[in-house]
């Protein structure tokens, strides 16, 4: 569970909402479905015309990285590598298909396989070079679906503003109706806003470093195991990825 995350959202919406209450006000003012519809619906409908339903698809799947997600720790990798290493040297790259079997790392099973298979370093980069780059751009959709939305929902939260003065003006004659029209109009504003700047656009930017961390683990993995088919000595291999991930991490 990513607790700044779910810390941030809570924190967003209870700043709000309470300052609702310190300004006086009720919290049953902010709550209006008919401004909830608008902006949701409206959000919805602009992301679905902007993107294919398949990738919107993926993007809620990908949300959830933003609330549970299991940080690799680069450091565990490195040891995993250096295991392999050291077990390449003493017994050849065949003793390795056992661990490629039982890695749950994707990655790296996919890329000790090709090693197994007799696969040379030209092969095994361009293998695990495509993997990478099509990890990147689908994650990149991902955030993007995120970012759209983040930027439609204030739009169709003024829309909703309109709709609602609309609907004040053809009731001009009729003060109980005034009051409500008046709320739908400024609260459907705010939820255009807090959708966007609470919810969307961080999703946007949590799924984005996501992204970039997992691209520097494959990254790591794939200059290890590129080593540990040339046969270097796993001390060295320890040394250059911890130096590799320290460069990249300054580079953040």
């Amino acid at each position: 569970m990513d607790k700044a995350t779910l810390l941030g959202i809570l924190l967003g919406f209870g700043a709000v909402f309470g300052g609702q209450v310190l300004e006086g006000g009720h919290i049953s003012a902010l709550i209006q479905p008919t401004a909830f519809l608008i902006v949701v619906g409206g959000t919805l409908g602009a992301t679905l015309v902007s993107f294919p339903l398949g990738v919107i698809f993926k993007a809620l799947r990908d949300a959830k990285k933003a609330l549970v997600y299991t940080e690799r720790e680069p450091g565990q990798i490195i040891k995993t590598l250096a295991g392999y290493a050291d077990k390449a040297r003493r017994n050849g790259l065949l003793a390795l298909e056992d661990e490629a079997k039982r890695s749950p790392d994707r990655f790296i099973k996919k890329g000790v396989s090709i090693m197994v298979d007799g696969g040379d370093a030209k092969q095994l980069q361009d293998f695990l070079e495509i993997e990478i780059n099509t990890f990147e751009e689908e994650a990149k959709l991902s955030a993007e679906v995120f970012e759209a939305a983040g930027g439609f929902a204030p739009t169709i939260g003024i829309i909703g503003a309109v709709l609602g003065l609309i609907h004040v003006m053809n009731n001009l004659s009729n003060t109980a109706a005034l009051g409500a029209g008046i709320a739908v109009a400024f609260v459907a504003t705010i939820y255009g806003l807090m959708t966007a700047n609470i919810i969307c656009i961080p999703i946007s930017t949590k799924l984005k470093k996501r992204m970039k961390e997992e691209l520097l683990i494959k990254e790591l993995t794939l200059k290890g195991l590129l080593d540990i088919l040339e046969g270097v000595n796993p001390r060295f291999i320890v040394e250059k990825l911890q130096g590799f991930y320290l460069d990249k991490q300054e580079e953040k």
